[in-house]
């Protein structure tokens, strides 16, 4: 059997979720390299995890009590890096599925860490700046036993943002008795962010549309592109695209979506979004479901809201050439099937928007020497890692007949398998 087809087998599997899809690619990676089942089993397991209670005295006195995880999957190659996510649908097995993407995520962007994620079962939508305070330095108390610089390392993910990192390195450093800023990365910058942090995944997604466009001969001026999820990453994305010469023709979020096939002004786009939340109801373009979004005639599809957007369903109706996966686990193993057969070239999500983690590894390194970096020192590092990795990942994929998904995989499990067996077992 070729390793294309014997890659592919592994790939049919009939549930869609984070951690199925997750358990998947492994799979098809282990298949691909020949390891044996006891080191498959060692990388599918989570290294340790941890459940906790997290409760809150709302504003009006009221006791709620939340659920909370903190997952590390991997730390053969590194500290645990990965985001917290505050979501109302947040569970230990999308939190786990999570983990395991950021481990690959760091091995194929080759930054000396593991993979973790945490989350809360929370809507923050509902929660007022004070309680949601709260529910932060409480979670964090919690898990305080498993993070720390040199062990854990949070960001920001769905849900959370810079204020929460910092609340968390307070009640972090305020338990240590003296500041900590490298317990997490994607703080403000008054207290040892990083210039670039804010929209690194975003930039990140950028450079590798270009590293795939530049690889078949072409150029992204001109190109026409959509993106599914204008928040922290497609908003960003949408608007470097924009600056870059390409002509973004739609957007969308939870509430639809917007298409203007001349291209869409990204100031008064922002601007609208600031005054009323929502793309929605933008008087320059016309109004779209996020289903068609998808299915438009596009040389560029950037999923970057969450999981499972492009399904069995959906996925036979995208019509875009390239699809660059700005968010974590777009795509399901099946869809991944249709787009493959179908000749849609995908950038998956663990190289594509590996840009924040990078530039979380460089506010790591500069919190950790005191000394900043410029924020055209950060760009051109960046680019320079997102480069190298996207090279790295194409190479393999045409040499061996395979995806870039299944080349990136193949790549991030071999270099976690060798620092795993150089490190050995501990009696």
């Amino acid at each position: 059997m070729s390793p294309r087809a014997a890659l592919a087998s592994v790939w049919h599997v009939t549930a869609t979720s984070a951690i199925t899809t997750a358990h998947a690619q492994l799979a098809a990676a282990i298949e691909h390299l020949g390891y044996d089942e006891g080191l498959h089993a060692h990388l599918r397991m989570p290294r340790r995890e941890i459940h906790v209670a997290v409760p809150l005295r709302t504003d009006s006195g009221e006791l709620r009590l939340f659920r909370g995880y903190r997952v590390q999957h991997n730390v053969s190659r590194g500290p645990g890096k990965g985001g917290l996510r505050f979501a109302p649908n947040v569970d230990i097995d999308e939190v786990r599925a999570l983990a395991m993407w950021m481990t690959w995520k760091c091995a194929v962007a080759d930054i000396p860490y593991g993979g973790a994620k945490g989350g809360v079962a929370i809507d923050p939508t509902l929660y007022s700046k004070a309680e949601l305070e709260r529910v932060t330095r409480r979670y964090t108390t919690e898990i305080m036993p498993l993070i720390g610089p040199e062990t854990d390392i949070m960001a920001p993910d769905m849900g959370t943002d810079e204020q929460t990192m910092a609340w968390i390195m307070d009640t972090y450093s305020t338990a240590r008795g003296h500041t900590i800023p490298a317990v997490v990365t994607g703080k403000p910058i008054a207290v040892g962010g990083s210039l670039g942090r804010a929209v690194a995944t975003s930039a990140g997604v950028v450079h590798v549309t270009r590293s795939a466009l530049e690889a078949v001969g072409e150029k992204l001026g001109g190109k026409t592109v959509a993106v599914q999820g204008y928040g922290k990453v497609g908003a960003h994305a949408a608007d470097l695209y924009a600056a870059n010469g390409a002509r973004v023709v739609a957007v969308s979020d939870v509430f639809g979506a917007v298409h203007n096939e001349d291209g869409l002004d990204m100031g008064r786009l922002a601007a609208h979004v600031a005054a009323t939340g929502s793309v929605t109801g933008f008087d320059d373009a016309d109004p779209l479901t996020n289903d068609a979004l998808l299915a438009l005639d596009v040389d560029v599809l950037v999923p970057a809201a969450t999981e499972n957007v492009l399904t069995e369903q959906t996925a036979p109706t995208v019509r875009a050439r390239l699809v660059v996966e700005g968010a974590n686990g777009p795509t399901t193993p099946e869809a991944d099937a249709i787009l493959a057969r179908n000749g849609v070239s995908v950038v998956p999500d663990i190289l594509a928007n590996a840009g924040g983690v990078i530039v979380s590894y460089f506010e790591w390194v500069q919190a950790t020497q005191v000394y900043w970096w410029t924020e055209k020192e950060i760009d051109e590092r960046l680019e320079q890692r997102m480069v190298t990795a996207y090279d790295l990942v194409a190479d393999l994929a045409r040499r061996d007949g395979i995806t870039l998904r299944e080349a990136a995989g193949v790549i991030a499990v071999q270099r976690v398998a060798e620092a795993h067996e150089i490190r050995g077992l501990y009696p």
